[in-house]
Order: structure tokens, then sequence, then C-alpha cells
């Protein structure tokens, strides 16, 4: 009898407890109902009541903002028989080249697509998207939510930011979003992106931000916001909305072993994005300030030997002549430390302030020099536009080479991992499709020789190609130096 007693006391605490017991299910806080009818020995089935905390959704906010998303579609020429013809191991005139130049010549003739995503901004029909989305495309179609689809002209990209305006005549007033403040975001907070991953246009996800200032090292100015919102391939332009239906971000990247969501992506901040885009709208270019220093960043050894309590700062390793920092005082071996009031930590924090100002205004530079802080006053100057060596333009033909071009400046070495006294010029980039890419021409590649004669600047490698096309050649010889190996590339002219 005793043992049934026990055993019946523990049944009835066991029920007890179930009865007291909440389950968290669905975003909400649920009560367990159990009953035992009399007469059976097991419990009802349970019932959920309804929730004592509920999260409100996402229903309204996408319902407002979803409208003014768009799918982009682009359509691209590529030239690939030259490609695959270089780099065939079989002898020429063989069964083997003649099957692979048909299939190259097929390749050739196919055009390959590419999607994306992108949001209007203003009701005439511009539309905010990615640089890489719209590159090198020839034909451009928008996709309304509504269903309709319209060609698009770019009205103006601007690669370092990876950011292109796109412009539509839909004959009516659009839907479109503003941009919000993304300074003010905080990580954690909540964030909705919506896209067109794989071609399923109208795609809804969630998530918080996770991280912000992430450098990607994708470009000079890179100030990400990370949040784990899943985006996928498809997802490239697309906004990212804060719980107001604001823009934050514009989606642009995913961090993934595998090219699928793994809860890591990254989007330009709004911050950066909208002068950026007004920039583009106003004139199709983007105007930038320039300090006219190189600079590297400080460590902790450097600090020490400098007498600092801090490595925060960057350290001017070279000033430029006739440049606004020369104007300003500025010198060799100052720890510039703020502009403005905005504290400067990185070499990354300076780029970007720098950048942000325009032509002509005067701007405050806390520097450390000698022991002590001063303040510089410096006139911003307009940033040197990028230059290019392009065979095309310098002798009046139609056809481009293809290869943006930089000089070999201290902060390129560091990146670049140079060392010793190399001397040459930076491909910046390198155009898809081109004869420099055909030709196997890369980004980072360091061109040292044009046929024999040394380089030292974008203008000497653009004067060498040009001089090159009026002999009527077909190729020119190039040394370049990559991954500290020279290479010789043979440049296709022809």
């Amino acid at each position: 009898m005793d043992g049934q007693r026990k055993f019946s006391r523990r049944r009835k605490a066991i029920l007890a407890a179930l009865l007291a017991t909440t389950i968290f299910t669905g975003g909400g806080l649920y009560a367990v109902q159990a009953q035992i009818p009399a007469g059976q020995g097991s419990p009802q089935a349970i019932q959920p009541v309804a929730p004592l905390v509920q999260h409100p959704g996402f229903a309204d906010l996408v319902e407002r903002v979803k409208p003014a998303v768009v799918n982009i579609s682009t359509t691209e020429k590529v030239d690939t028989s030259r490609r695959q013809m270089r780099d065939l191991p079989f002898p020429p005139g063989s069964p083997f080249e003649q099957f692979f130049r048909q299939f190259g010549e097929r390749l050739e003739r196919a055009p390959r697509n590419a999607l994306g995503s992108g949001f209007i901004i203003d009701p005439e029909g511009y539309i905010v998207t990615n640089n890489h989305v719209v590159e090198g495309a020839g034909k451009i179609d928008v996709t309304l939510s509504d269903g309709s689809s319209h060609p698009a002209t770019v009205k103006g990209r601007d690669p370092k930011t990876d950011i292109a305006l796109l412009k539509i005549d839909a004959k009516k007033p659009l839907p479109h979003v503003v941009f919000g403040d993304s300074d003010a975001t905080r990580i954690g907070d909540w964030v909705i992106a919506v896209g067109n991953p794989f071609g399923l246009g109208g795609s809804v996800s969630a998530g918080i931000v996770s991280a912000r200032g992430r450098d990607l090292r994708a470009g000079p100015y890179d100030d990400f916001l990370q949040f784990d919102a899943p985006i996928n391939p498809g997802n490239s332009g697309g906004p990212i909305f804060d719980s107001s239906g604001r823009v934050i971000g514009i989606a642009t990247a995913i961090y993934t072993p595998s090219g699928g969501n793994v809860g890591i992506g990254f989007g330009v901040p709004s911050k950066l994005a909208m002068n950026v885009v007004a920039q583009l709208k106003e004139s199709g270019s983007v105007e930038r300030g320039w300090l006219g220093v190189h600079m590297q960043p400080m460590t902790g050894n450097l600090a020490k030997a400098l007498g600092r309590k801090n490595d925060d700062g960057v350290i001017v390793s070279l000033v430029q002549d006739d440049s606004p920092a020369k104007a300003a005082g500025v010198e060799q071996g100052d720890v510039i430390t703020g502009v403005n009031g905005k504290e400067i930590k990185e070499p990354r924090d300076l780029a970007i302030a720098i950048a942000n100002l325009k032509a002509g205004e005067k701007a405050k530079l806390q520097i450390w020099r000698d022991g002590r802080e001063r303040t510089l006053t410096v006139t911003i100057g307009k940033q040197p536009a990028d230059q290019v060596a392009d065979a095309g333009e310098a002798d009046g033909g139609d056809e481009k080479v293809g290869m943006a071009l930089a000089p070999l400046t201290p902060e390129l070495r560091a990146r670049l991992g140079i060392k010793g006294p190399a001397k040459g010029v930076v491909v910046a980039d390198v155009t898809r499709g081109s004869k420099a890419a055909e030709s196997g021409v890369r980004e980072g590649d360091v061109i040292i020789r044009i046929g024999g004669d040394p380089v030292t600047t974008p203008d000497e490698v653009a004067e060498k190609i040009r001089i090159a096309r009026q002999a009527k050649k077909e190729a020119v010889a190039m040394l370049v130096l990559r991954d500290g190996t020279t290479y010789y590339l043979a440049l296709q002219l022809a």
C-alpha cells in the first residue's frame, strides 16, 4: 500500500508540472491546456490559446515597400572564343582544334544573362542598384511589381562604391521609397531584405543588423553593414529596410563557402549611398574630395617610437606636391587623428572622411606633431579621375583595350604586397570581354615594361599602346609583376 501511495503522489506531481508548463512556438508564448476526461488515463491533444506575448510581424511594412522594389535582368554578349583557343593544348589544324574553334564560335554568339534587384527612389523612374549588376550590359530590362517590363538606361555608375543609377519611362508616377539614416542603426535592430534571389522576384527575408563598419577590401571606401537576413545571388542591388520602411542599405555581397546563404550578408550603408546617388542623378558621375597624402596605418611599435599613448590615427608617409595638404602645411611624419572633429583611427576612416567633402570646402585637420596636437585648415581639392589606358581613345579607333590604370603608390604597394624598388603601373580594373581580359591581364597586375621599355605612369602605358596601334601591330609584349613573380603577356591589339 505504501508503494502505491508513493506512486500516486509522484503521478500527481508530474501532472501538476505539465499543467504549469508553457511552450514557446511560432514567435509567441503559449500556455498549455491539458485535461484528463473522466474514465481516461491519457490527456487530450494540447490546444494553444491566444499568445501571451505576440510579435507584430512585418506584413504591413512589406505591403508598403514591396511595390517600389524591382527585378533587373541584363543581357551581355561575351566573346569567349579567343580565350578558349588561347588555352587549348591542341596543335593548330588538328581535328580537336577545329572542333573547339566551332564550339568557341557558338559560345561567342550566345548572350549571357544576369539577374539582380533594385529599388525606385523617385516617381519619375530613377532606380538604384549595384554597379556589378549592370556593368558591361548591352541591354537592361526592369520588371515592376505589377509585372510590367521596361527598358532601362544607365544614368551613372560608381565602381568604387558599387552603386549604379538607372532610369525607366513607365508613363506614370511610380511608387518609391526613401533613404533612412544608417548611422542611427544599432546592432541588433530588425531589417527586411526584398529582392530577386535566384530569379524568385519579390522575395522577402528578415533578420537583424549583425555588425557595422565592415571592410571587405572591395574598394577604398568600404564601410559595409553586416546583417543576417537571408540573401542570395540575385538579391544584389536590392534594398535593406529598417523597421520604419526606410532604406538603410543596399544588398551587395554575401560571405559563403558554397555559393548560397549562410547568414552573413553585407550592404552599402545609406549614408554613403545617398551622396553617391544624388551626384549620379545630377551629373552622371561622382566627385570626391582630395587631400593629396600617402598614408599608412599606425602600429603599436610606431606609436611607442613616436611617443604616442595609443595607435589611433594614420601617419603621413608622403605629401604630394601642389596638393591641398601641402598648401595647408601637412608634413611627412604627421599623424592625422581627426577631420572636422571626427576621430580617425585607420586609413579607411581618413579616405572616407575626405571623399565625402566637396572640392573647395574647408576642413579642420587634427594632427599630432612633435609631441603635441595641432589643428590645420585645409581647402579640399577635387580627386583626380582614374586614368584609363584605352587604345581606342588614344588613336581615334573603335577598338578598346579595356584596362583602367593607377600609379603605383605606397598604399597600393602595401595592399599588393610589393617589396623592393619595383616600379610600374597598377592595373586597377579589367573590362570583362575586353582585349586585356582575353590577353590574360588581371586586376592587381603591375605593368613594368611594354615592348621592352619601362613604364612608370598611366600616360606612358597609353602612349606605348597608341604607338603600337599606329604601327599596325597585332600585339605588344608586356612584362607584368603578379604575386611576386614577373610574367610576359602578349596584349592583343587587333
